[in-house]
């Protein structure tokens, strides 16, 4: 008997990629701490490697090894760029044809490959260089995008009412923010305890066991009718996929499809800076004045990840007494100011601290979704998440190398400036939302409208 939890999932995939983005760029740190300067890193020690006197020579070094590891993350994410692009695309498009789970299945299979390689990589000390062929082989099969994609369309294949959506989406959130900050939490005392090696070792098991649950235990939640199992060539196939994404917003009548585009384009913009800035908190972390260690970082991480549990409750909460896109503006409004605090700590409790305007960070993410999700029809939530994954995709990559490249430029002289300008960049995503507020978004409303615009059938294109 098949279940149609995709929770288990979700979670230890979330354990896997929480705890291999710390590791990943620690390891890279090291490697080229001792590549570049004349100072050994100990292992298991419990200073930080970290020089506060800007006259000493460890101090320049330290800076020096603060801009390659930020240029090294930009290549890393660069090479990913195309394919999984064109991976998460096809995936989660096809998926409303043939099924949630082939996309949950390739990603998985290309998540595992990639911590084996990572495994073989830190064992045999081969060139971390050879971390840009992980991140391709992921990326080929469809990323972390592909996968959390495919499982928001499956939790929303479930879902008949509108509040029980919001609910739901806001759940997974929730779930995503547990595993992610126990993770977080221990990712420190992974590497100080067990290594790179062991601690890469246990990533790639709890793949297997995840990979092992989707192919024999998860159900589809969309089930492939025998109409759709025609033939169809790989030029055919791609142009149907473009197809059915012009007509997700060719069916929209001219208002929601306004509606529709300034959400995505919301979306797209607040997650922009939420995931490009996400990497660098870990440098400045590790930087001068603060000078964490691993076991630190690990003690930030689960605290950030608070926010999708906050997140989850404030949404709850919320929806009882206001409307999604007011829930949406909390969200945008804390993470600005925490964006602003967060330029100016300079000690480990300021940094700690910090954490708390981040309480609501992941709502705007969820409410948006959910608002989105209810503009389209059934049969095209696959669609719009294949667009959602793809858009996500490609501002993640350009997001990442963007803040990345600004922090190489910008370190020397104040490391704190990413932070002023990612609270000022969260001003578009407040605009775009202010004009959905004036165009006249209400809840359940175009829900209503999907339901009697006549839709065009694309099932013989």
């Amino acid at each position: 008997m098949k279940l149609l939890f995709v929770e288990p999932a979700i979670c230890l995939s979330a354990f896997a990629l929480t705890l291999t983005s710390p590791l990943t760029t620690q390891y890279v740190y090291r490697r080229i701490w001792e590549a570049t300067s004349n100072y050994s890193m100990a292992s298991g020690s419990n200073a930080s490697e970290c020089e506060k006197n800007k006259s000493s020579p460890i101090f320049l070094s330290q800076e020096e090894v603060q801009k390659k590891v930020s240029l090294f993350s930009l290549q890393m994410d660069i090479s990913g760029l195309i394919p999984g692009l064109v991976s998460t695309f096809i995936l989660l498009s096809c998926s409303d044809r043939q099924g949630r789970k082939f996309p949950l299945i390739l990603s998985s299979v290309g998540a595992l490959a990639s911590s084996v390689w990572l495994c073989l990589l830190s064992y045999f000390n081969f060139p971390f260089q050879l971390l840009i062929a992980s991140t391709f082989i992921f990326a080929l099969c469809g990323n972390s995008t592909t996968f959390l994609g495919a499982s928001f369309a499956y939790i929303v294949d479930q879902c008949k009412e509108q509040k029980q959506r919001t609910i739901r989406i806001a759940i997974i959130d929730f779930l995503l923010g547990l595993v992610t900050g126990l993770t977080g939490l221990s990712s420190g005392y992974f590497i100080r305890e067990l290594g790179f090696v062991w601690s890469f070792l246990i990533i790639t098991m709890v793949l297997t066991v995840n990979l092992i649950y989707i192919l024999f235990f998860l159900d589809d939640s969309v089930k492939e009718s025998s109409s759709q199992n025609v033939s169809m060539s790989c030029s055919e196939g791609f142009k149907n996929l473009f197809y059915q994404t012009y007509m997700l917003f060719k069916n929209a009548s001219g208002n929601r499809r306004s509606l529709l585009c300034l959400l995505l384009f919301t979306m797209i913009t607040y997650f922009f800076v939420i995931i490009g800035i996400s990497p660098i908190f870990i440098l400045y972390e590790l930087d001068s004045p603060l000078c964490w260690n691993e076991v630190f970082i690990g003690y930030g991480s689960a605290l950030g990840s608070i926010s999708f549990l906050s997140s989850f409750l404030g949404i709850w909460f919320f929806s009882y007494c206001m409307e999604d896109i007011h829930m949406a503006f909390i969200g945008i409004f804390t993470t600005m100011a925490g964006m602003a605090m967060t330029a100016f700590a300079k000690t480990t409790l300021i940094m700690f601290l910090v954490r708390l305007p981040f309480l609501f960070t992941v709502v705007p993410l969820s409410v948006l979704r959910s608002m989105m999700s209810k503009a389209v029809d059934s049969t095209e939530q696959g669609t719009l998440f294949a667009c959602i994954a793809f858009l996500e995709t490609l501002g993640g990559v350009i997001a990442v190398s963007t803040f990345n490249g600004i922090y190489a430029a910008t370190v020397a002289w104040y490391p704190g400036f990413t932070f002023l300008l990612s609270a000022g960049l969260l001003l578009i995503p407040v605009i775009s939302l202010c004009v959905v507020r004036c165009i006249g978004w209400k809840e359940g409303s175009y829900v209503l409208l999907i339901q009697e615009e006549p839709r065009e059938d694309t099932s013989n294109r």
